[in-house]
């Protein structure tokens, strides 16, 4: 199971399916809804999909086959009995990509379905074993800038146990009273994972302190089958579920629930991050503009003292000769004309370098404000369409880990209370 620390885990979930829900089981493993409600489905992918076996009637046919054909025997059991389980063999997205994608996936869950088949106890029990290959991983996807698919392995079968039916006391022949009338296959989801004792070297019982012997969970067992059997397959690259990681005790839909919730955690941060980026780049622009309105300013009023000074050209009264003379009055002011212009011929050349300056800096900025405002557009066109929606699903983001963990539905944690490594 993927926990962004670079190591590929494999992975295999057992869940209990009821008689009720195993036609929702079906639909979506066969992929015979019109829709579905898992935005990661890609219904034009569907066709990639690859079945080890396949159904060659429903679920509940098949069953029932098994049960006229004598394969299985429900004699005993309760009426809300639990007839059917799933197996859902899976590793993280990055494993498969790495190793060339969907010829590998398919490799390795061929191999993988020989796994289910010893682990079920034969392929008779086993009703559908399907790859899903039509499930986008969003996360991977937006990061490598191309579309990567997450593979995994859904194996729907009935569990069975052997079990010896003895001869009864009413029997005649009392010879054969308390020995095996007949060996059956047992349909029974709580004996197939029953829990057994912990051996030690010596093939005795580990105890307690208390006396009573330690018990190795049985979904404990199956991780350990599947990952020894992968090894043995040639698997070498791939490590065990991390033992007593909660992650391991998840079902499906609240995997991909915290998985997706992390994904948005980012995405939220990346947002927040962008949109600071947007207001410094806004304030500095700001800045700019005003910097530039002061220098367009400037402009202006040394344009204003050039046509002054063409007044200049009005002063003095030529002479006979062809010269000009010249008051003293209007000398001085030729002379404070000179001077300023002078200073304002400097101020100009210095202004002009300063617009020139700014205008690029104002473009730059403008330029950067735009590309900022492009990248959280999806962001505020969701807040102006629905901002209590919105307000809601960031408020559901931004809450406390212990919180969103009490929000979990209850049925999803009834279903994980099975799930144990």
């Amino acid at each position: 199971m993927a926990r962004n620390d670079g190591i590929d885990r494999t992975s295999v979930r057992n869940l209990a399916v009821s008689d009720k829900a195993v036609g929702n089981t079906q639909q979506h493993n066969e992929r015979e809804k019109d829709s579905y409600r898992n935005p990661d489905i890609i219904p034009q992918r569907t066709s990639w999909n690859v079945h080890f076996k396949k159904p060659t009637a429903s679920y509940t046919d098949l069953f029932a086959q098994l049960e006229a054909a004598e394969t299985i025997s429900t004699r005993g059991l309760k009426p809300d009995a639990t007839h059917y389980c799933e197996l859902v063999f899976d590793v993280n997205s990055a494993y498969f990509d790495n190793h060339g994608g969907y010829e590998f996936a398919k490799q390795f869950y061929a191999d993988a379905y020989k796994a289910a088949v010893q682990i079920v106890g034969g392929e008779q029990y086993i009703l559908s074993a399907v790859m899903h290959a039509d499930e986008i991983n969003r996360a991977m996807t937006e990061a490598l800038g191309r579309e990567v698919y997450h593979y995994h392995l859904h194996v729907v079968y009935v569990p069975v146990v052997e079990k010896q039916i003895l001869w009864s006391k009413r029997c005649k022949d009392k010879a054969l009273v308390g020995t095996v009338k007949e060996t059956v296959m047992q349909v029974s989801r709580s004996k197939k994972w029953a829990s057994k004792p912990l051996l030690d070297d010596a093939g005795k019982p580990v105890l307690q302190k208390n006396g009573k012997p330690v018990l190795k969970k049985s979904y404990s067992v199956l991780q350990d089958d599947f990952f020894n059997y992968m090894r043995a397959a040639g698997y070498t690259d791939v490590e065990r579920g991390e033992r007593g990681s909660t992650e391991e005790h998840l079902t499906v839909t609240q995997f991909k629930v915290q998985r997706e919730q992390e994904r948005l955690d980012t995405l939220t941060t990346q947002a927040d991050q962008q949109a600071q980026s947007l207001a410094k780049t806004s304030q500095a622009l700001s800045r700019k503009e005003k910097e530039l309105a002061s220098i367009q300013k400037k402009t202006t009023l040394t344009k204003e003292a050039l046509i002054h000074a063409r007044d200049l050209d009005y002063i003095g009264k030529r002479t006979f000769l062809g010269n000009y003379s010249l008051t003293e009055e209007e000398f001085s002011k030729l002379k404070k004309q000179a001077d300023h212009g002078y200073m304002m011929d400097v101020e100009n050349r210095r202004l002009k370098e300063e617009l020139s300056t700014a205008k690029k800096e104002a473009a730059h900025w403008g330029q950067k404000y735009h590309e900022l405002w492009y990248e959280v557009k999806p962001y505020l066109d969701a807040l102006h369409r629905a901002p209590e929606l919105v307000r809601g699903f960031l408020e559901k983001i931004l809450a406390p880990k212990q919180e969103r963990t009490m929000n979990v539905p209850q049925r999803n944690r009834k279903r994980g209370q099975d799930m144990e490594l």
